[in-house]
């Protein structure tokens, strides 16, 4: 989900296990030369998951070790989960809707959260939770309340 931690906890994840850390959404606005929002903005959602997916399957397919934080959508657009599953270790920070929002309060830059109320955002991702929360499931691990300890754990116990 978006605000659940994921570029925070992989930069430090990454570091620990002195990977390579690729944040999706940086590197489709390297590619594209524009950010998320203004990719949204002028070419639309669509265009956007194509994007992503495409590159999400380029460092899949990558000889590369990394941790990787994807997008909230990532997963769950052309197969983007399986994807994740097939070349990696996935896992699902499950935060709730209400941390979420006090931690998006002052975040501007989510495109699909842009211009909305308190109780706006809290709805919206009321909704992109359900339709998501099915493809979510399906990643390797569940971590409630993540940490860093929690990643580590879950990640050394997989391996």
């Amino acid at each position: 989900m978006p605000g659940s931690g994921k570029s925070t906890l992989g930069k430090q994840l990454a570091h620990e296990l002195m990977l390579l850390f690729v944040d999706l959404d940086q590197e489709i606005e390297h590619h594209e030369g524009k950010t998320v929002s203004e990719i949204f903005r002028e070419k639309g959602e669509d265009y956007f998951r194509m994007v992503e997916s495409q590159l999400l399957m380029e460092w899949a397919g990558s000889d590369r070790s990394f941790v990787m934080a994807t997008g909230g959508g990532a997963p769950c657009f052309f197969g983007g989960m399986e994807t994740i599953n097939q070349s990696g270790l996935s896992i699902f920070l499950d935060v709730s809707v209400d941390d979420i929002v006090k931690r998006l309060e002052k975040k501007s830059d989510r495109p699909l959260l842009e211009t909305k109320s308190e109780s706006e955002k809290r709805e919206q991702l009321t909704l992109i939770r359900e339709k998501r929360l099915s493809v979510y499931k399906t990643a390797r691990i569940t971590l409630q309340h993540p940490t860093l300890g929690k990643l580590l754990d879950a990640v050394h116990f997989k391996k």
